[in-house]
């Protein structure tokens, strides 16, 4: 792709914070399903969803990112499932935005001052008009090799 060329961003908030994946990566915008909770796997997996008969992981972004964690009081998250190495995973997110058509001349990497782990799931990031837009990799989101060994559930 051309430095200038423009990238479509598929937008969510997560805690208050504005991110985005290229659309291309994703497969469907759900509203909130029923999760079936899975014993012992990692915090970062809400549960597992069936969408029209095929079994998804859902991943809760606010954990994967190391936000705050939801509360009852919060509404139930929203679904932006996309399509990695074969399989289909639900990223759990509070609010579905905008698609946004941003110049990729106008990405500027993220600051070399990130965590290791957050760096790796930021490709860019946009200067909008009034916030930032974090740009995720969703390969890398999904990975569950790149998930906290030491952040399990207790049995």
């Amino acid at each position: 792709m051309k430095p200038s060329a423009a990238t479509q961003y598929c937008t969510f908030r997560v805690a208050h914070h504005l991110f985005g994946l290229p659309v291309q990566d994703v497969q469907e915008i759900l509203l909130p399903l029923q999760m079936t909770p899975v014993p012992l796997a990692d915090t970062v997996v809400g549960g597992l969803l069936n969408i029209r008969g095929r079994i998804v992981v859902a991943i809760d972004l606010r954990r994967r990112l190391g936000l705050a964690r939801r509360t009852s009081a919060d509404p139930r998250p929203a679904n932006v499932v996309v399509r990695t190495e074969g399989s289909d995973v639900s990223f759990l997110v509070d609010e579905i935005g905008d698609v946004l058509v941003l110049s990729r001349a106008c990405a500027e990497p993220p600051p070399i001052s990130l965590r290791d782990l957050a760096s790796g799931l930021i490709t860019h990031v946009y200067q909008l008009e009034d916030e930032l837009l974090l740009a995720l990799d969703a390969a890398r989101t999904a990975a569950v090799s790149a998930w906290p060994a030491d952040d399990r559930q207790a049995a």
